[in-house]
């Protein structure tokens, strides 16, 4: 499977045209890991360049929009798959979503929709997690000589190690790489990262 994942666009025309570009190479679907618009503003717009790609595009929203505001951009275009709080399973992969955030480094609601979900997630499946936030305590979370990511999302990744996590929030790492034990940790950036997996 090739993944098409880009984080915290803020509706920034020229990213977008990193994205559509990306695109000639072929992902099997997209990924946005959240702040697709500018505190609102733009999202109808990249919400409509993005759906008529005519791919499949798993969504969670970031802190710049919010749930509610994206459910009705997921009605009106239908390309894009919610997946937050919830998991899906597409071949031998399953997507686990989680959005919003800003700097809490313990989610109690994330934590009692893990418990679910843990029961959910199957194990002869390769998880993958999409994240706003990043998890605590590694490259994409440094800020400003401190740590500012999620230890509840930390905590997960140890305890079910996905092979792969994607999270954005932090613009100053975009692109940046990292591995919590064997698991690789991306934050895929504006202009978008291609990932194949197997």
């Amino acid at each position: 499977m090739k993944i098409l994942a880009f984080t915290d666009t803020h509706a920034n025309p020229n990213d977008l045209k990193k994205i559509l570009s990306k695109v000639k190479e072929k992902p099997d679907i997209l990924i946005s890991c959240g702040d697709l618009s500018f505190f609102g503003r733009g999202l109808d717009k990249v919400c409509k360049e993005l759906n008529e790609i005519g791919l499949q595009i798993l969504s969670i929203h970031g802190n710049h929009e919010g749930s509610e505001e994206m459910k009705r951009m997921y009605k009106k275009y239908k390309n894009f798959t919610d997946i937050h709080s919830g998991i899906l399973e597409i071949d031998n992969f399953v997507f686990f979503g989680y959005g919003g955030g800003g700097f809490t480094k313990i989610d109690e609601r994330f934590e009692t929709i893990v418990r679910k979900v843990e029961r959910e997630i199957s194990k002869d499946k390769k998880l993958i997690f999409i994240s706003h936030m990043p998890p605590y305590k590694t490259k994409l979370d440094y800020l400003d000589l401190d740590h500012v990511g999620s230890k509840s999302y930390r905590k997960f990744i140890e305890k079910n190690k996905p092979i792969l996590v994607f999270s954005g929030h932090i613009d100053e790492n975009a692109y940046v790489k990292d591995k919590v034990g064997e698991t690789l940790i991306i934050n895929p950036g504006p202009g978008g990262t291609i990932i194949e997996l197997k």
